[in-house]
């Protein structure tokens, strides 16, 4: 079968994060990314993209900072409420029904139900197509104990993934042996 080039992200299964920012007066905003990666080691520099007219940019570009939030099937149902269109400085976070907690490095808050936080501090920003990248020096990386012991448990943990549009998936974890 082929498919439109303009389609083609349907074909790669994405982390699902939410992104934690505050507006100039402190008033926190979130909103879920699939379009994330990280792209470098040392330093730690994570990258997520955002249309230029999200809130989560104009929050990145007054402020500087964000949090990636990592979460689980268990939050699916709150992603419907997280990607809605409210005006500027209405917090989903508080509209979802969800717990803000305090971050350790930066000013946006963490999302308190995720199974992991990534606090970032913009470094760089560039267009690209019709969204901006957003590359984030990760400062500090907190996961909830009973999901890693050595390495992510995504069995445990069920991140989820987003496929396109409404469809999301699960992980299992398999060992592959790799090339040597």
């Amino acid at each position: 079968m082929i498919i439109s080039p303009k389609e083609y992200y349907k074909l790669l299964v994405r982390t699902t994060v939410v992104v934690t920012t505050i507006s100039r007066r402190g008033i926190s905003n979130a909103a879920p990314f699939s379009f994330n990666t990280p792209v470098s080691f040392n330093p730690p520099i994570i990258v997520i993209a955002s249309s230029p007219e999200h809130d989560t940019w104009r929050n990145i570009k007054e402020n500087g900072e964000f949090v990636v939030n990592i979460i689980g099937e268990d939050l699916s149902d709150k992603i419907k409420i997280l990607e809605r269109d409210y005006p500027y400085e209405v917090s989903e976070i508080k509209e979802a029904g969800l717990t803000e907690a305090k971050s350790k490095t930066v000013k946006p808050p963490r999302i308190k139900e995720a199974l992991a936080w990534i606090e970032c501090r913009m470094i760089a920003n560039h267009k690209i197509g019709d969204h901006i990248l957003i590359a984030g020096e990760v400062l500090h990386v907190e996961v909830k104990d009973e999901y890693f012991n050595g390495k992510f448990d995504v069995e445990k943990a069920k991140p989820l993934l987003h496929i396109a549009g409404e469809l999301f998936a699960i992980p299992l974890a398999r060992k592959v042996e790799r090339a040597r």
